[in-house]
């Protein structure tokens, strides 16, 4: 070989590998193509999520487009499946999710807890430290929780702005909220559950508040989607523990579902993602954990999806900084800590859902 010839690979290899690296998101890690090169050979990322298939539609072709050898193989459930389908699956030791994505913060954090890899992603340092729990459990999301109400049946001048108008509305009109009242049903939704146990913490007085909700009759869902539809025709006439992103996108096409941010406090929820320990395709598990928790997916997620991003540096307002400017001091981040486990003990859970129900039903 000619020392001409040579010097022009050598060029040319300079030239493929500069490119390659430079396709990569600033301040990855050098050997992150390893990364990329593997899960392109693994071919697909199999994601367990309670995020709706329509919601997830933008960051999954985002995705593909970005790695185009790998596609995504999305599987959405509502948390207690996906909970029970997960545990199953690793008890029997068969194929089961690459990437769990769960709204249950509690629910995913004690999945985590058992069955996370430890993963410290290339975007931790743009989270919020509330938002990872030892490099395993990772908050994807910054979603207030809020209050929806039908506008064509509810009076401008009536719609409650905390928890103790809502209170107070309901119960100085128990006809007209007579079974007209709707939230998740406790026991059928880690969710509910996870934002009930909450509303405990952050409200001294919340099982009183709670009955005083009750006092017209409640009409318990397990989906956010049945109680934002069922308001919206009018059947129910307010809801509240609504997850504020579905209910923003609704409400862009949806004149009759108005929305109320409570100003005594906001729960803010952050769906929890982790790559499983026995991830059958690893690598393609932490591109897609990375592209989520990157500026590219959030503003995906921010602007595409209506999701609230966890970051504060994506264009528009719904992202962290956005929603302080808001909202303010009224926001409350549920912490991805130990502290979401408390309740999950089976004592503990059935005596609070007795609590709880002793309180709705009055």
């Amino acid at each position: 070989m000619s020392k001409k010839l040579r010097l022009s690979l050598i060029a040319a290899s300079v030239l493929i590998s500069s490119s390659a690296m430079s396709a990569l998101p600033q301040g990855y890690p050098a050997d992150y193509q390893k990364v990329v090169d593997a899960a392109t050979k693994e071919g697909k990322v199999v994601v367990y999520s309670t995020t709706d298939t329509k919601a997830a539609g933008p960051l999954i072709q985002g995705f593909e487009a970005t790695y185009p050898g790998i596609k995504v193989e999305y599987n959405d459930m509502n948390s207690t499946e996906l909970y029970n389908r997960y545990i199953s699956e690793q008890a029997a030791g068969g194929t089961s999710g690459d990437v769990v994505w769960s709204s249950s913060m509690d629910t995913a954090l004690k999945l985590a807890t058992d069955y996370a890899q430890e993963y410290k992603s290339p975007e931790q340092g743009q989270l919020p430290k509330w938002a990872v729990w030892k490099d395993k459990a990772y908050g994807t999301t910054y979603e207030p929780v809020v209050f929806i109400y039908n506008k064509r049946l509810i009076p401008a001048g009536d719609v409650p702005d905390s928890h103790a108008a809502l209170a107070k509305l309901i119960a100085s009109q128990t006809d007209k909220f007579n079974k007209k009242v709707t939230t998740y049903d406790i026991e059928k939704s880690g969710l509910g559950f996870m934002l009930s146990v909450q509303d405990f913490k952050a409200d001294p007085n919340y099982f009183k508040t709670l009955a005083d909700v009750a006092k017209g009759g409640l009409a318990v869902q397990s989906s956010t989607g049945t109680m934002m539809e069922r308001v919206s025709s009018g059947e129910n006439l307010i809801g509240f523990n609504i997850l504020g992103s579905y209910a923003e996108a609704r409400a862009k096409t949806d004149p009759s579902l108005g929305i109320s941010y409570p100003k005594d406090y906001t729960l803010v929820l952050s769906r929890v993602s982790f790559i499983s320990q026995q991830a059958q395709h690893g690598n393609a598990a932490k591109l897609w954990l990375d592209y989520v928790l990157s500026e590219k997916g959030q503003t995906i997620l921010a602007n595409q999806a209506d999701i609230p991003s966890i970051r504060n540096d994506i264009e528009g307002k719904n992202d962290i900084d956005g929603l302080t400017k808001l909202l303010g001091n009224a926001l409350k981040p549920i912490p991805v800590d130990e502290t979401l486990l408390e309740y999950l003990q089976q004592k503990k859970r059935l005596d609070y859902i007795k609590e709880w129900r002793a309180a709705a039903q009055k």
